[in-house]
């Protein structure tokens, strides 16, 4: 994947702005409003996105591997085909987002609100989904093998076809 250079158009960091496969790796974008931002294909690799508002955009394609999206809203957002290895959800709300296809290896999701979510044929080994919310939570296909799904709710989720094997589901 080619990423755009720094340009005035990546350094938009607005509401709707058109981010479409800019490297922000790294970057300090903690609390920052970008609902509804097109950050497809984007490099936002150990980016600080804590408690930033996401909610709507579209980070399809986006790699986000060891980014930091606790506390982030995103709600609604298109993750699809996204590479969140490792990465930081923790409290986040990703509330009917689209994570389709997305890669979530040893990532983070503890205490995540993932209601009516579509992770459908995602990559969750390893993951930690501790007390997640998962109700109504669309994991057909799903690799959730060695994930920690410990006091997670997964009332009405859809787990035909998941591979489960392996995984913490006490409590």
């Amino acid at each position: 994947t080619v990423f755009a250079q720094p340009t005035d158009r990546c350094a938009n960091l607005n509401p709707g702005a058109l981010l479409m496969n800019c490297d922000l790796h790294g970057m300090d974008l903690s609390k920052e409003n970008l609902s509804g931002a097109n950050l497809s294909g984007a490099d936002l690799s150990g980016a600080n996105l804590s408690g930033a508002n996401l909610s709507s955009a579209d980070l399809s394609s986006a790699y986000l591997r060891s980014a930091d999206l606790s506390g982030a809203d995103l709600r609604y957002a298109d993750l699809s085909g996204a590479d969140l290895r490792y990465a930081d959800l923790s409290s986040a709300s990703l509330t009917s987002a689209n994570l389709s296809g997305v890669d979530l290896t040893g990532a983070n999701l503890s205490g995540v609100n993932l209601i009516g979510t579509n992770l459908r044929s995602a990559d969750l080994r390893y993951a930690d989904l501790s007390s997640a919310h998962l109700i109504a939570t669309n994991l057909s296909g799903a690799d959730l093998r060695y994930a920690d799904l410990s006091g997670a709710n997964l009332s009405g989720a859809n787990l035909s076809g998941a591979d489960l094997r392996y995984a913490n589901l006490s409590g």
